[in-house]
C-alpha cells in the first residue's frame, strides 16, 4: 500500500524541501566519490597502477582508460535501477546506489599498488571502477526525480537544481581535499596521501544513508501507482516493462535529451579533468592552483545552478540551456589559451565563467527538463538512460583528449574544436525539444507520442 499523499499545502512544501535536501546531500556524496577517481587519474594513478619508464603521459593515458571503464557500466546501472525505480519506487533504488558507490570508493583507498601485488592491482582497480559506474548510473536519475516530482507547482526548475548543487558540492569537496593532499611531498602523496580522499568517503556515506532512509515515495509516483492499481482492478491490463514502453512511446524525447547531455558533458570534462591533465603535463601552472580554481568555480556554481533552475521556471528550459551552450562554445578556446599562457589570475576567471555560467546553465536545468519529457512510469528509466547512454562516448573523452595531447605535443586546439561542436549539438537538441516548463507531470505520457 502506498503512503498517503499529504493534502495540507504546508506539509507538502516541507516534504518537498526535505526531498530536495536529501537529493542534494546524497548526490554530493556520490559525486565526491566519482570525482576523486577522476582527479586521482590525472595526478597519481598513472604512477601507482600503470608505472612506465618512459613519458609519464602514457601512465596517465592508462589511468584515464580505467576512468572511462566506469562509464561503460553506467548505462547498465541506468537500466537496472531505472526499471527498479519505475516499478517499485525511487527510495530503495537511491539507497542501493549510494551504498554501492561508497563501498567501492572506500575499497579503492585500501588497494595495494602495482609495485606491491603486480598485475592484480590494476585489475582490482578496474573492478571497483565498474561497481562505481554501475551505482552512479542509477543515482542521478533517481535523485533528480525525487527533487522534481516533489516540487511545488511552478518551481520544478528551482527544486530540480538541488541534485546539481550536490554535484558541485561533491566537486568542491573532492578538489579541496586533493588540493590539500597534493601539497604533500611526492613520496608521501604516492605512499599514503592519495588514499585519504577515498577513505574519507566512509564518513560521508553514513551521512547520506541516514538522510535517504528518511525519504518517502514521491507524490507523482504514488499517484501513478494508485491509478495503475485502479485500472488493474477494472480490466487487468498487461503492463509493459518500463524500458519497452520508453522505446515505444518516448524515442524522440530520449534522443534529444541524450544529445543535450552529450554536449554538456563534453564541455564539463575539460574543466573537471582535461584542463588539469593539460596544465600538469604541458604548462608551468602548479597543479594545486588548477585544483583550487576548479573548487572555487564549483563553489560559485552552487549558487548559479539554483539561479538558472529558477530562471528556467520563468523563461523556459530551452532558452536557459541554449544560453549555457553558447557561453561554453565562446570560452572553449580561451580556456586553453589562458592555461597555456600560465596566467594564474585569468585562469581563475575563466574557470569561474566556464563552470558557473557555461556548465551552470545547461546542467542546472537538466533534471527538470529531462524529467518533464517522460511519463511517470518510465521516467526513472528515461532520465537515467538519457544521462547514461551518452556516457559510453563521454567516458572515452578524457582518454581520447590525452591521446590527442600526446600526438600533437600538447596542442589543445583539436580538443577545443570538438568541445564547440559537441555544444552545438546539445544546443540544437534543446532547440528541437518541446518547451516543458508548466507541463502536467501526472499527464505526461497519457497520450501516445
Amino acid at each position: 500500500m502506498a503512503a498517503t499523499i499529504p493534502t495540507n499545502q504546508s506539509e507538502r512544501t516541507n516534504l518537498a524541501r526535505r526531498a530536495a535536501v536529501a537529493s542534494l546531500v546524497g548526490t554530493a556524496v556520490e559525486w565526491y566519490d566519482y570525482f576523486i577517481f577522476g582527479t586521482a587519474s590525472a595526478l597519481v594513478f598513472g604512477r601507482l597502477f600503470f608505472p612506465s619508464d618512459g613519458d609519464p603521459i602514457y601512465g596517465t593515458l592508462a589511468s584515464f582508460a580505467v576512468f572511462g571503464v566506469g562509464f561503460f557500466a553506467r548505462p547498465l546501472g541506468g537500466i537496472v535501477f531505472g526499471h527498479f525505480g519505475d516499478k517499485f519506487g525511487r527510495k530503495a533504488a537511491l539507497v542501493t546506489t549510494l551504498m554501492m558507490m561508497g563501498i567501492a570508493t572506500f575499497l579503492i583507498g585500501l588497494l595495494p599498488t602495482t609495485d606491491q601485488i603486480g598485475i592484480a592491482a590494476p585489475i582490482l582497480l578496474v573492478v571497483l571502477r565498474l561497481i562505481q559506474g554501475f551505482g552512479v548510473g542509477g543515482e542521478w536519475g533517481g535523485a533528480s526525480l525525487v527533487a522534481v516530482e516533489y516540487a511545488p507547482e511552478g518551481k520544478r526548475g528551482a527544486y530540480g537544481s538541488f541534485p546539481q548543487i550536490g554535484n558541485a558540492v561533491g566537486l568542491v569537496m573532492s578538489t579541496t581535499i586533493f588540493a590539500i593532499v597534493s601539497t604533500l611531498p611526492d613520496e608521501q602523496l604516492l605512499s599514503w596521501g592519495w588514499r585519504l580522499p577515498f577513505l574519507l568517503s566512509a564518513v560521508l556515506i553514513g551521512v547520506g544513508l541516514f538522510i535517504r532512509f528518511k525519504l518517502t515515495e514521491t507524490p507523482t509516483f504514488q499517484a501513478a501507482q494508485e491509478a495503475l492499481e485502479a485500472k488493474a482492478d477494472a480490466d487487468k491490463p498487461k503492463e509493459q516493462l518500463p524500458i519497452a514502453e520508453l522505446f515505444r512511446r518516448f524515442k524522440r524525447p530520449l534522443l534529444l535529451a541524450m544529445g543535450m547531455r552529450f554536449g554538456e558533458a563534453v564541455f564539463g570534462y575539460i574543466i573537471l579533468t582535461i584542463g588539469l591533465t593539460f596544465a600538469t603535463n604541458y604548462t608551468d601552472v602548479p597543479r594545486t592552483d588548477v585544483l583550487i580554481a576548479s573548487a572555487i568555480a564549483a563553489a560559485i556554481a552552487i549558487y548559479t545552478y539554483y539561479f538558472f533552475g529558477r530562471l528556467s521556471d520563468r523563461i523556459g528550459r530551452r532558452k536557459v540551456f541554449i544560453l549555457g551552450a553558447v557561453v561554453g562554445a565562446v570560452v572553449s578556446f580561451p580556456f586553453f589559451w589562458i592555461l597555456d599562457a600560465g596566467n594564474i589570475p585569468m585562469m581563475y576567471v575563466i574557470y569561474a565563467v566556464a563552470y558557473a555560467i557555461g556548465v551552470g546553465a545547461v546542467y542546472g536545468v537538466e533534471p527538470s527538463f529531462f524529467s518533464e519529457l517522460f511519463g511517470t512510469k518510465v521516467r526513472y528509466t528515461g532520465v537515467s538512460l538519457a544521462a547514461q547512454l551518452p556516457s559510453v562516448l563521454i567516458g572515452l573523452w578524457p582518454l581520447a583528449s590525452t591521446a590527442i595531447f600526446a600526438a600533437t605535443g600538447g596542442d589543445p586546439w583539436p580538443i577545443a574544436l570538438i568541445t564547440v561542436l559537441a555544444l552545438a549539438l546539445g544546443g540544437l537538441c534543446a532547440y528541437l525539444a518541446p518547451e516543458t516548463n508548466g507541463a502536467d507531470m501526472n499527464a505526461i505520457g497519457e497520450e501516445t507520442r
